[in-house]
C-alpha cells in the first residue's frame, strides 16, 4: 500500500472538507451519514476549521481523524474515533458504562476500495485508542444502519463483531444502526 495513514493536521480543514463531501456524494451515504450533501456544504469555513481542529493532535484528545493520503496527496479515505467515557455526555442514545471509543465517518473514495485503506484505517485507530493512558479504553464500537451490507461485511472482516444492541436511526424510528464493537486485545 503507497498511502500514507496519519492524524489530520488543524490547518488541512480545506482537505477534511472535500473529503467529507465527497462522502455525502456515495450512493450509500443516505444510510451512512446522518447528514445530507446539501447540509454538509451548506456549513460555514469556521465550522470545517473546528472539525479539524477537534480531530488533528492538537485538538482535545478525545477526538482524532484518521487518512488515507495518497502519493499525490490526494485524501482518500478518512475514520474518526470519538472517545467515550460513563461519565461524558450522552452521544449515541444512552450512557456507556465502560471507557471506550466509537468509530464514525467511515469512508473510503470508490476508486481506492479494495486495496486494504479501510482496514489501515481501522488499524491507525483502534491503535490509537489502546494507546491512550489511564482510564484505559475497553472497547471500540461503531454502528451501522441495518441495510448497509457493504458496511456490516467491512467490520466483520476486520474483527468487528455485531453485540446485538441497537438504536433507531436519528429521524427514522423504523430503522436500527447496529452496533458492532471489539474488545480491547489481551496483552
Amino acid at each position: 500500500m503507497e498511502h500514507v495513514i496519519r492524524a489530520v493536521r488543524a490547518d488541512e480543514w480545506p482537505l477534511v472538507k472535500e473529503l467529507r463531501l465527497a462522502a455525502l456524494r456515495d450512493p450509500v451515504a443516505p444510510v451512512a451519514f446522518l447528514e445530507t450533501y446539501a447540509q454538509g456544504a451548506a456549513r460555514s469555513d469556521e465550522f470545517w476549521q473546528d472539525w479539524a481542529l477537534g480531530g488533528s493532535e492538537a485538538g482535545s484528545g478525545e477526538v482524532r481523524q484518521f487518512v488515507a493520503v495518497a502519493p499525490d496527496g490526494r485524501w482518500d479515505g478518512s475514520v474518526t474515533v470519538l472517545i467515550e467515557r460513563p461519565d461524558a455526555e450522552v452521544r449515541f442514545g444512552e450512557a456507556v458504562d465502560v471507557h471506550q471509543a466509537h468509530v464514525v465517518g467511515v469512508f473510503v473514495r470508490p476508486e481506492a476500495r479494495g486495496k486494504g485503506l479501510a482496514e489501515a484505517l481501522f488499524r491507525a485507530g483502534t491503535d490509537w485508542a489502546w494507546s491512550l493512558g489511564e482510564p484505559r479504553i475497553e472497547r471500540v464500537r461503531l454502528y451501522v444502519h441495518e441495510s448497509n451490507a457493504r458496511a456490516g461485511a467491512l467490520y466483520r472482516r476486520i474483527g468487528f463483531v455485531a453485540t446485538g444492541q441497537s438504536v433507531a436511526v436519528p429521524g427514522d424510528p423504523s430503522a436500527r444502526e447496529l452496533e458492532y464493537a471489539v474488545e480491547r486485545p489481551a496483552v
